[in-house]
């Protein structure tokens, strides 16, 4: 089986100026260790450039928060693979649940963005989720199941392993309630088991991130899951000593 180095992604959301993103860089970068997890930054679009300017010269890696499928068109307000390449992004998140939520992206939109990111070059963060409504009708599986079969079904098998799925129950996020260790276990695991369904390989090599209210004082338990590999930090990523702390505590 292949070692799966974790991922700590700092999902920014809708946060942090340019200046802003100049002073966390400057507080965190510090503390990014030259061995362990990957570290990937996740700032609004007018921050990337700094970002990766910035990033350069540690470990940590950049990524957009979400792209258009197409290289280029009148697709008035999107941004392109071929524009975050430019600006040197290693990946990007699609599918985040507030932007299925908000901007109604479906799974139509997500099957064509994921290959559409492999193709260039970029790493996909693929988000999936079920909401409170779901959780408490046991629809927890049926969500995943379609979303995962879905989103991915333009993906070959020799590239499912390149995907990094972030499984973040809606229910948890931003709220302060977390997914038992038990709860994120059985979620991440369905997970892997339905990519194995179409390649053993690349469900031992994919990795499968934990999002829903991670803080320095619960990262270092779900982290050290058996099928969780990672985390996709909301709220605590915005402080560079919380993110910092949760960086340290899955070394």
């Amino acid at each position: 089986m292949p070692e799966r180095t974790p991922v700590l992604a700092a999902n920014w959301k809708m946060n942090k100026t340019i200046e802003e993103t100049e002073r966390f860089l400057a507080d965190f970068l510090p503390n990014v260790p030259e061995s362990g997890p990957e570290v990937v930054i996740c700032p609004p679009f007018l921050s990337l450039k700094t970002s990766v300017e910035l990033c350069a010269q540690s470990r940590a890696r950049v990524a957009a928060q979400n792209m258009h499928e197409e290289a280029e068109g009148a697709f008035t307000g999107e941004v392109s693979a071929p524009m975050l390449l430019e600006l040197g992004v290693d990946g990007v998140i699609l599918g985040h649940s507030e932007r299925r939520q908000y901007f109604g992206e479906s799974d139509e939109a997500l099957a064509r963005k994921v290959p559409a990111a492999l193709r260039a070059g970029l790493e996909p963060i693929l988000c999936v989720g079920e909401n409170e409504a779901q959780r408490d009708s046991d629809e927890t599986e049926g969500i995943l199941t379609r979303q995962i079969e879905a989103d991915l079904s333009d993906v070959s098998e020799d590239r499912l392993g390149d995907v990094v799925i972030a499984y973040e129950p809606i229910w948890a996020i931003g709220t302060g309630r977390t997914a038992t260790p038990d709860q994120a276990q059985e979620a991440c695991a369905l997970i892997r088991g339905l990519i194995e369904t179409r390649s053993s390989e690349a469900a031992a090599a994919i990795r499968i991130l934990y999002g829903g209210s991670v803080k320095p004082d619960n990262a270092a338990e779900l982290i050290a899951l058996p099928d969780v590999d990672g985390a996709l930090v909301g709220g605590a990523s915005l402080d560079p000593a919380d993110f910092a702390a949760i960086v340290e505590a899955t070394k």
